[in-house]
């Protein structure tokens, strides 16, 4: 596949214009060659990552969160933000992201996440739409909800509410989605899923009485990645897409 066509079909599933304002989405960096036999995927471009790309003879790396959102002043081996994307750019592999337009495209990451917690009757969560809102097919205590989410996410929560509250309307927003509690509250949502919440988010959802899940950053998001390579090698037979095995979560228990 040429490096274009690749960029196309990304395009067709999370296009650009879904994307904040804030992002930096698309091909970050340029492959030194045109054809595209193998891609890995994963959710940070970090230096494991970097490294397994070389040694697997990869030509591009697909991530979710973008390697750049600020300019850089200077592209070192050394320095935290440009330590990864020097190695690809020393042996010639591309680098391309599909963030906030993947969390609010169809069948991207809040997709995925909310149909991994059995939520019916999807719809976006305004204003932005990056998150979705749905129903429990049955209803459930907040405590029987909670542990739905860790069964289901394969972590260990913390939570904000009432145990004994019977839920039935859910929003989700993967990654850092505290700061969206107020919608979610305004929306008349029972529960709130989401990756991270600050303690004064939390505060603040106590006060209302609004329920929340928070499921970690990285353990919220990474199940997209899946339906992703198997919507692009349905696709394209021609590329083998292959899902990190040098990719963690940064913040786990030990």
């Amino acid at each position: 596949m040429k490096l274009s066509a690749f960029c196309e079909r990304m395009e067709s599933i999370a296009p650009k214009a879904l994307a904040l304002s804030f992002d930096n989405v698309g091909l970050l960096i340029g492959p030194d060659h045109d054809d595209v036999r193998k891609v890995l995927v994963a959710l940070d471009l970090t230096v494991p990552v970097a490294n397994e790309a070389i040694a697997g003879g990869y030509d591009l790396v697909l991530t979710h969160h973008p390697a750049f959102f600020e300019a850089v002043k200077s592209f070192s081996p050394t320095e935290y933000e440009t330590a990864a994307p020097y190695l690809l750019a020393r042996h010639g592999i591309g680098h391309f992201a599909a963030h906030t337009n993947l969390d609010a495209c169809a069948g991207g990451v809040n997709d995925i996440l909310a149909s991994l917690l059995k939520l019916d009757d999807l719809r976006p969560l305004p204003p932005d739409g990056l998150g979705r809102i749905g129903t429990l097919r049955s209803p459930m205590t907040f405590l029987e909800f909670a542990s739905l989410c860790e069964s289901a996410l394969h972590t260990r929560g913390r939570f904000v509410g009432d145990p004994g509250r019977i839920v039935h309307s859910v929003a989700v927003i993967g990654g850092s989605g505290g700061g969206d509690a107020a919608c979610v509250r305004e929306a008349g949502c029972d529960v709130f899923v989401t990756g991270e919440m600050k303690h004064s988010q939390a505060l603040y959802a106590q006060h209302v009485g609004l329920n929340c899940c928070v499921m970690g950053h990285y353990e919220t998001e990474f199940p997209v990645l899946k339906p992703l390579i198997s919507r692009l090698q349905q696709e394209e037979n021609d590329v083998q897409y292959d899902l990190t095995h040098s990719g963690c979560a940064p913040l786990r228990s030990l």
